[in-house]
């Protein structure tokens, strides 16, 4: 298992390697769809009473970072 931070981790065993948080089989792409569709913090707290605040916002800022290098990428290529 990789840790990508505190909260976010890699394991090519779990969810087919896609990043998940701290290894509990719920992927950060779940909780970023829940938030896209309009749900609240309190609401996917609520369903899924493993997660804690700090993995929602471990979430968002494993999106951000994984767009700021995208775009770092593309802008050093061209």
């Amino acid at each position: 298992m990789t840790y990508v931070s505190d909260r976010i981790t890699i394991d090519e065993r779990l969810c087919n390697g896609r990043p998940t948080i701290r290894g509990i089989g719920i992927t950060v792409a779940t909780v970023l769809e829940y938030l896209f569709a309009g749900d609240s913090r309190e609401e996917i707290l609520a369903n899924h009473p493993v997660l804690e605040p700090e993995d929602i916002d471990a979430c968002v800022e494993f999106a951000l970072s994984v767009l700021n290098h995208s775009l770092t990428v593309r802008r050093l290529a061209t």
